[in-house]
């Protein structure tokens, strides 16, 4: 029983902890109002490793890990929305790498392009995308022993991630998400996604009942 109740305390200081690390813009519904389709992009990396590697080897690991979260957040929201029909829906990340490399659009020049353009391009409503900032390869997964060491020393954080949502017609930010990656938010880049967004789900903008309560309020 002591465990069950430690559990549930546990979940609801990490749902706190996540929401206050939540933004949503108060014209989100107005901006969002005709979204259909929002297209994942790789996610811009910034990689502080221990070990000495090449330019252009942590050029390739930062990209790595970069396409891991663009498709760890499409794996999320296609298994999201056979549980629950979404009013959006997710571009495939192939027909967004299609599309991008027609246009000569690649992982090291799509930061020169504006929401804006990249929506135009792409054909969506709005953009998902975000940046990493690790000491770690998060794909090749985090390590899972535990120390008291690591935790007072800070040796169990491996970094943040942010994720964003803007809209594609104006470029403004409609929702952004930000969190500390450690030992406790996940053992790789799919697991912390999933824990990540099961967090935020209830701010995640597009939920239905999310919007009826904002039109509620």
């Amino acid at each position: 029983m002591k465990r069950l109740l430690f559990l549930i305390a546990l979940t609801s200081t990490l749902t706190v902890v996540a929401q206050k690390n939540i933004y949503e813009s108060p014209n989100f519904d107005h901006l969002s109002e005709d979204h259909q389709v929002l297209a994942i992009i790789p996610f811009l990396t910034n990689l502080d490793l221990n070990e000495k590697v090449s330019k252009s080897e942590q050029k390739r690991l930062e990209e790595n890990e970069g396409y891991a979260v663009q498709n760890a957040l499409e794996t999320y929201f296609s298994k999201r929305s056979k549980k629950k029909k979404l009013p959006v829906t997710f571009q495939n990340i192939e027909n967004t790498a299609a599309i991008l490399a027609k246009k000569n659009i690649s992982y090291e020049n799509i930061d020169v392009y504006t929401t804006k353009e990249l929506s135009e391009i792409l054909g969506v409503d709005g953009i998902i995308s975000g940046t990493l900032d690790l000491n770690i390869l998060l794909s090749n997964g985090v390590p899972t022993e535990f120390s008291f060491t690591d935790y007072f020393s800070g040796g169990a954080n491996y970094g943040r991630i942010g994720i964003k949502i803007s809209d594609g017609n104006t470029g403004k930010l409609l929702w952004k998400y930000e969190k500390e990656i450690n030992k406790k938010t996940g053992k790789n880049t799919t697991d912390l996604i999933d824990r990540m967004m099961k967090l935020a789900i209830r701010k995640f903008p597009y939920e239905r009942e999310r919007k009826r309560d904002r039109n509620k309020s």
